[in-house]
């Protein structure tokens, strides 16, 4: 499966917007240039973002945008689904698939269980990693003072 420049350009801006929760609203062109992303992209993603109840606007001289939920509440997977579609690695292991519809043979098809497999495998993972989960790794990763020898 291949994740495409949607899924982590939005998983990037929203991080972003998580590592300062509670700060206020940041506009596009701020997010776009710590995380080093186009702002015009970024434009086209923050539309189903906030359909989907991920990212708010905030109008006005200091506004932009703001997490609609706490970053604890906002999965890696609820991005992705938003942006990408379903986390699958192929149309046969999606749920309520119609097997009839596409495979010749969908009672001795031995690719659909691994593909099921794979999938929630990818789902696991994507939907145990908050926003917050983001945050944190990033600032153990960057608390570290440096250590200097003399």
């Amino acid at each position: 499966m291949y994740i495409s420049t949607k899924g982590r350009y939005g998983t990037k801006a929203l991080f972003e917007l998580a590592l300062h929760h509670g700060e206020g609203p940041r506009a596009l062109r701020e997010i776009a240039e710590r995380q080093g992303l186009s702002e015009h992209y970024l434009e086209q993603l923050v539309a189903p973002l906030r359909k989907a109840g991920l990212v708010q606007s905030v109008r006005g001289a200091q506004g932009g945008y703001v997490l609609a939920r706490d970053p604890a509440m906002i999965t890696v997977g609820d991005i992705l689904r938003v942006l990408e579609g379903p986390v699958s690695p192929t149309e046969c292991a999606l749920e309520n698939f119609d097997f009839a519809r596409c495979c010749a043979n969908p009672g001795v098809c031995p690719d659909r269980d691994v593909w099921i497999r794979v999938r929630k495998g990818i789902e696991e993972v994507v939907d145990n990693i908050s926003l917050s989960d983001l945050v944190e790794d990033w600032q153990r990763s960057h608390d570290r003072a440096p250590m200097y020898y003399i």
